[in-house]
């Protein structure tokens, strides 16, 4: 049911790139084939390799990071991409499934965290080197994805609940910190969705457009192609960030409602998943269990969030909604996370 559902969103998102750019339409189609093709590959050689090697990879992909940092395709002031021509590669995309991986080992060793704060210190610090790194791109909704994802994984593992209180505590002490770390236009994005009539031309002006292009589909949509604001680009980053608003108008709540219901299906599968293998006793049995939590906060995290934004419930930040954004590093990283489950 999770891959099935993943196969309707991938369609879903793909006659909205028709409609609104035939070139996006073949790339994003040719993302999609090799994505599925590497999903049935990993799924029948199993995860066993990426296991063993979790450490590897976590350190190989802050290298890459770190090169992304500094020699990275920059592109509206953010260097998230390296350019390999015929693909942008955004390493914080494919990291997020290393790093529930790797996260799932380390905090199912036995008694790593039993006796010793330092090693919760040392866990801390696995967090926190790639969210400085991905904050500093900067790309804020990346940061959260990956704070979501470790917090979670922390409270269902054997961390002492006490070490979690100094943690949250800790956190709440440096977030006016936090703020003036941020970039002027974060700040403003956050400003304008707390006051958004304060700059309805400037920090404002996408998520009104967003939220007026989902008013305008109605029930049914205005149809395949005829969509007005995003295809006369009323609506910034129709295909990417406010995809689901071009869908919307294209296909109308009809369409929205089952694309809904799609992610819910995978939701609902992934859930199941991480229960079966929580109410399990030995330790690579509660590997599994945060690896699924990990994918399933993973994924819910990013759709809630592009999905808020674009409803103007949340603030905007630059977040692919999955299967249905364009792009393929968000489309490969997902269907690497899934084919990895157990």
């Amino acid at each position: 049911m999770i891959i099935i559902s993943s196969l309707f969103l991938s369609i879903f998102g793909l006659f909205n790139l028709f409609g609104l750019n035939q070139n996006l339409f073949f790339r994003q189609l040719v993302y999609l084939i090799f994505g599925f093709l590497g999903y049935y590959f990993l799924k029948s050689i199993g995860s066993h390799f990426f296991r063993i090697n979790t450490k590897f990879f976590y350190w190989f992909f802050i290298g890459v990071l770190l090169i992304t940092f500094f020699v990275g395709l920059e592109v509206r002031g953010s260097k998230r991409w390296l350019n390999f021509y015929f693909f942008n590669f955004q390493s914080s995309e494919f990291f997020k499934v290393f790093f529930i991986l790797f996260l799932s080992e380390i905090l199912t060793i036995k008694n790593i965290l039993a006796n010793s704060f330092f090693n919760f210190i040392k866990i801390f610090l696995y967090f926190l080197l790639p969210f400085l790194i991905i904050f500093k791109q900067p790309d804020l909704g990346n940061a959260m994805v990956y704070f979501f994802i470790f917090i979670t994984l922390i409270m269902f593992s054997t961390v002492p609940k006490k070490y979690l209180g100094y943690l949250v505590g800790l956190i709440i002490s440096f977030t006016p910190i936090g703020w003036f770390l941020m970039k002027d236009y974060q700040q403003a994005r956050i400003l304008s969705f707390i006051s958004p009539h304060l700059d309805t031309q400037g920090t404002a002006y996408n998520m009104i457009q967003a939220v007026i292009t989902i008013g305008s589909g109605m029930f049914f949509g205005r149809g395949l192609g005829l969509s007005t604001q995003s295809r006369l680009f009323f609506l910034p980053e129709n295909t990417t960030d406010f995809a689901f608003a071009s869908l919307v108008e294209q296909f109308g709540f009809f369409g929205g409602f089952f694309v809904l219901i799609f992610f819910t299906l995978i939701f609902i599968h992934l859930a199941k998943k991480t229960i079966y293998f929580y109410h399990q006793k030995s330790e690579d049995d509660q590997k599994k269990f945060l690896y699924c939590l990990g994918i399933l906060t993973y994924f819910a995290s990013q759709t809630i969030i592009n999905l808020g934004m674009n409803m103007g419930i949340m603030p905007v930040t630059g977040i692919a909604l999955p299967f249905i954004s364009y792009g393929g590093s968000s489309v490969l990283a997902i269907l690497l996370g899934l084919a990895l489950l157990p």
